[in-house]
């Protein structure tokens, strides 16, 4: 929804945030991922909730909330809420700011006495979030502290140990430390919003004392919005890729017309540093494993020059495809989109034009297009949606344009065969299938939240989730990481599920089942399946059951458990099915090409 991507009207969302979430849940065809979300404020929240809800909907997240009582979010954190036991979350949002601060530091006292202040600010934040890591198994984001709005020692507030800057700038350092070496555990940077917002903006003094608002209400669209950002990104509503028009967005001019020694790039002016720093700032992005692609009304030869410049900072290398021709834009991008086996609404298209933003908006559902505005606002306006919110930096991440440059040459290969299982032979595959380890939950936990087509449950799980899972006996999990003579392409499948034993036999029940596109039509299904059940059978369970949920995106797993040998022993009018497999039958593996060590 446009009312909800940057920039937006603030006061526009404030005041008719209930007609926004009616629209919000009226539009069809949207599956939405449902999350409990806990709120335990230390100040008034309601709003916050209420705001935050509206961005999660135009996420594609349907949250369901629970808030503490006014400032009791230690209280429940620590000493437990019955009500908030009975939720069960599966993320705790703690929202503190610098009025929960008990106590700051006096000029009588000493560095020692502060000191032990920090340590015992900070112990009493620790004792939070380790009791609801405990307690729940759930991701908890905890906002740091914001700038107070005035200072007691003036410019020396920040420097002097007994200022309120200085005590807070060293909360927020230990905050980050944490944050560092926890997993499932993310700083809403309030901070940061605060002063973009501005902090005698922020801090309303009468927002305070009238309502208890830690935060002026006019503020509360910026604070969610932020917020939104983090939530979606554990929960797999991040973006993937850049697609980028060239002429006056990656330079200033038209390479066709003024030619590539007069296009506005390099430093000879401030045009063209403009330029220059929203190229850093692009190529930036590759490095974070964000894949770069150009859609370009250009001639191609006009395109590739432009990049050759000396001065440009990015080159042709840097683009997994180049695609510029005189095709209108949404064209190229739906075909980009399937020569990476990605779906298009994972792009975002960034274009100086907006006619050209308009169609490819209106013909390609679920992608971004941003408002970018002038050029001087290029990289406020994509920076402040959030598209590419970092939760992590994993190897995969910083692999991930390679992997999938990788994965184009494999499909050149495929075509010079004419036996399909010969070319799966040829690319000589080793598999590692092994149950869930800690040093791959971040990447299982991505995969459930981004896997959308070799999925056949699109079950969402947190990071918290795979580890209460792994750590759980009655389940079964499995990762699956594939290499070939082309290159490591990283844990690409995921299964678990669970046992149940009725005191006859004992019954497996896959609640998830999922591969990356990178993969697909490789037999990485097969050998995982050879491994589950050699799993299951060892655990002396007698069948296995499987489940299909079909959504608009995994139509072509719909006969899954059909290629696997399940029996169909249920089916809905909406296409659910059920599947079963009895262990007490051979099993024929249809791995025809995969080594697993």
């Amino acid at each position: 929804m446009r009312q909800l991507e940057y920039p937006y009207d603030s006061d526009y969302i404030l005041r008719k945030k209930k007609s926004i979430r009616r629209e919000l849940l009226a539009r069809e065809g949207i599956r939405y991922i449902e999350k409990k979300i806990a709120i335990l404020g230390g100040s008034t929240t309601s709003d916050i909730k209420q705001i935050l809800e509206l961005f999660l909907l135009n996420y594609g997240i349907k949250p369901e909330f629970f808030e503490s009582e006014y400032n009791k979010y230690y209280e429940d954190a620590v000493f437990g809420n019955p009500e908030l036991d009975e939720f069960a979350p599966d993320m705790v949002f703690v929202h503190t700011t610098t009025r929960n601060i008990t106590r700051f530091p006096q000029v009588t006292d000493t560095p020692e006495q502060i000191d032990a202040l920090l340590e015992e600010t900070m112990a009493r934040f620790e004792q939070i979030w380790q009791s609801l890591a405990d307690k729940f198994k759930c991701t908890v984001i905890q906002n740091n502290f914001e700038q107070p709005y005035y200072r007691l020692l003036g410019n020396s507030d920040v420097t002097n140990i007994h200022g309120r800057l200085n005590f807070i700038n060293r909360l927020n350092e230990r905050f980050c430390a944490y944050a560092g070496t926890h997993h499932n555990f993310y700083i809403n940077d309030i901070n940061y919003v605060s002063a973009v917002y501005g902090i005698k903006r922020w801090a309303d003094p009468g927002d305070w004392y009238r309502y208890k608002y830690a935060l002026s209400v006019s503020a509360i669209p910026d604070f969610a919005f932020n917020l939104s950002h983090i939530i979606k990104a554990v929960y797999g509503r991040n973006k993937k890729a850049f697609a980028l028009d060239m002429d006056n967005t990656l330079w200033g001019g038209i390479v066709g017309d003024d030619g590539p020694e007069n296009i506005r790039i390099g430093h000879e002016d401030a045009e063209s540093e403009l330029y220059t720093e929203f190229q850093q700032y692009i190529k930036a992005h590759k490095d974070l494993g964000i894949l770069l692609t150009v859609a370009s009304k250009n001639d191609e030869e006009n395109a590739l020059a432009g990049l050759a410049r000396p001065d440009s900072t990015l080159k042709q290398d840097d683009f997994l495809i180049i695609r510029a021709n005189w095709d209108n834009k949404d064209i190229n991008i739906a075909n980009m989109a399937k020569e990476i086996n990605i779906g298009a609404d994972s792009f975002v298209f960034v274009d100086d034009n907006p006619v050209e933003r308009t169609l490819v908006e209106s013909q390609i559902e679920g992608i971004s297009v941003p408002d970018v505005g002038a050029p001087e606002t290029y990289i406020d306006t994509i920076d402040s949606n959030g598209f590419f919110e970092v939760t992590g930096i994993s190897e995969e991440d910083l692999k991930r344009s390679g992997m999938y440059k990788a994965n184009m040459e494999r499909a050149k290969a495929s075509a010079s065969f004419v036996d399909y299982d010969e070319y799966l032979r040829s690319l000589e595959m080793t598999a590692e299938i092994k149950a869930f380890a800690p040093v791959y939950m971040a990447r299982i936990a991505e995969l459930t939240n981004k896997s959308n087509q070799f999925n056949l449950t699109t079950k969402r799980c947190s990071q918290a989730d795979i580890e209460r899972f792994a750590a759980d006996p009655s389940y079964i999990t499995l990762y699956g990481r594939l290499s070939d003579k082309f290159g490591d392409n990283g844990v690409v499948a995921v299964t678990f599920g669970h046992e149940e034993d009725d005191g006859s036999e004992k019954i497996f029940h896959i609640d998830l089942w999922l591969m990356s596109c990178r993969v697909l039509k490789r037999g990485m299904e097969f050998a995982m399946m050879d491994e589950l059940i050699a799993e299951a059978s060892s655990r002396n369970i007698t069948k296995i059951k499987g489940y299909y949920f079909p959504t608009a995106k995994n139509k072509m797993v719909k006969d899954f458990y059909e290629l696997q040998g399940f029996t169909k022993i249920n089916e809905n009018e909406d296409g659910a099915s059920e599947w079963l497999l009895d262990l007490s039958e051979p099993h024929k593996s249809g791995n025809v090409a995969i080594k697993v060590n």
